[in-house]
């Protein structure tokens, strides 16, 4: 027997959300952008009306206001963004319990043990998208089909506020013609290089050599084959399960370009500061810490270093990152943005063997930063991430407010590789 399986896409997620907040803007074109003074000017999300002038998202602001001079451009709200976010999750979980985050604005339901009460697919997705218009003013696409591949195609097909029905005896007729690049796991790079080889549409892919397409793109290439021809059998997990952690990072965009080596040690405390706070907050250390940098040409190059002993104190991870900017960077150079992740995580409690005794850290010391930085966790959580930091980076116009924010149950499954080369309303 099949399953049933939905994607839910909330449509326009960060334009909804502050038309609902700003009813004045409903009527006017308008669009979600970043902080043009934190150099994050970019389109988010924009509404229906702006969308007729050819706005897209990612496009930068300079880009869209020749388009439309009269645009409307609002700053983005995060903490709103989520609380809607938690409450239509809400609501697809009074179907089932197999709910999987995507995103912050979509989802996967498998909705297969709910229809002998809830009825078929397609009548579970047309309840959802009618409880969701009234109860939160905001519209979804729904995909319905028998995977998770084909039923966010569904979910793509038809916007705003639709059901889309893709089943076995209609799948060809509907996917097969849409280009290779609608598929998850297939971006830009990839498109033009199935392009280069003749394959255009899903319909090409599907009708291929798989032997062909995994020796030339290795497991990729077999992947999109079978995606391609309906073959996916990856599960919906439930919301609740605790999804493994890989690595923990941290990025930000300067507000001005960072210029010698105390503006760029003052960037690294920060970002390591937050990065550590997130691997207590996952009761994990990271024996592998990774840094990237990118100049204002938008060069970008990374860099990675094993540790002696694996860590979850901004210190240690400060001192190797550090270590590894001096490995490769001249600090005269302009820095744009800055990168930290801790990789080869551990748990907390996991016994780690004493390679040395002469190159082992001072415990005692080690001991008393623990301390320390878990009582700013501590600080942190009861009363915001900005509440407390150090005094080096007091009054600075780096532009790295909001570090410390807490990640929200689930948000960390939500940033899903998949999503790379896709155009998606993303914080």
């Amino acid at each position: 027997m099949d399953r049933t399986i939905l994607h839910c896409d909330c449509n326009s997620f960060f334009a909804s959300v502050e038309c609902l907040l700003n009813p004045e803007l409903r009527n006017i074109p308008m669009a979600v952008c970043g902080d043009p003074e934190s150099r994050h000017g970019i389109i988010l999300a924009k509404n229906g009306l702006a969308r007729r002038y050819g706005i897209q998202t990612a496009e930068t602001i300079w880009q869209a206001k020749r388009k439309c001079p009269q645009l409307v451009l609002t700053g983005t709200h995060f903490p709103e963004y989520r609380k809607y976010s938690r409450q239509i999750n809400g609501i697809y979980r009074r179907y089932t319990d197999l709910v999987e985050p995507f995103s912050i604005d979509e989802s996967w339901l498998d909705v297969t043990g709910s229809r002998a009460l809830f009825g078929d697919g397609k009548t579970i997705a047309d309840r959802l998208r009618a409880e969701i218009r009234s109860e939160t003013g905001l519209t979804v696409s729904v995909g319905v089909s028998f995977n998770k591949i084909f039923a966010k195609l569904g979910s793509d097909y038809r916007k705003p506020d639709a059901t889309t029905v893709i089943s076995r005896e209609n799948f060809r007729r509907i996917v097969f013609p849409l280009p290779a690049g609608a598929l998850m796991f297939c971006g830009k790079r990839m498109s033009l290089s199935l392009a280069a080889i003749g394959i255009h549409t899903v319909g090409d892919l599907a009708g291929g050599s798989r032997d062909l397409l995994k020796s030339r793109f290795g497991k990729a290439g077999a992947l999109l084959y079978d995606y391609a021809n309906g073959l996916d059998s990856d599960p919906v997990r439930s919301f609740s399960d605790v999804r493994e952690v890989k690595s923990v990072g941290n990025s930000v965009t300067f507000r001005r370009d960072l210029a010698g080596e105390t503006d760029i040690r003052r960037g690294i405390a920060a970002i390591c500061g937050s990065v550590a706070a997130r691997l207590r907050q996952q009761h994990v250390r990271c024996w592998v810490v990774q840094i990237g940098i990118k100049s204002p040409s938008l060069k970008t190059i990374t860099r990675q270093k094993t540790l002696r002993a694996p860590t979850h104190l901004s210190s240690e991870l400060s001192a190797a990152a550090m270590e590894l900017m001096r490995s490769c960077w001249n600090f005269s150079a302009p820095v744009r943005m800055l990168a930290v992740s801790g990789t080869g995580l551990v748990p907390d409690d996991a016994p780690i063997e004493q390679l040395c005794f002469f190159t082992a850290p001072d415990e005692e010391t080690r001991q008393k930063e623990e301390r320390l930085e878990t009582a700013l966790d501590a600080i942190r959580d009861k009363f915001g991430g900005g509440t407390v930091t150090t005094g080096a980076l007091l009054n600075s116009d780096l532009g790295i407010g909001g570090l410390f924010r807490k990640e929200e149950p689930g948000e960390n499954q939500a940033r899903n590789p998949a999503r790379q080369g896709q155009e998606k309303e993303t914080p």
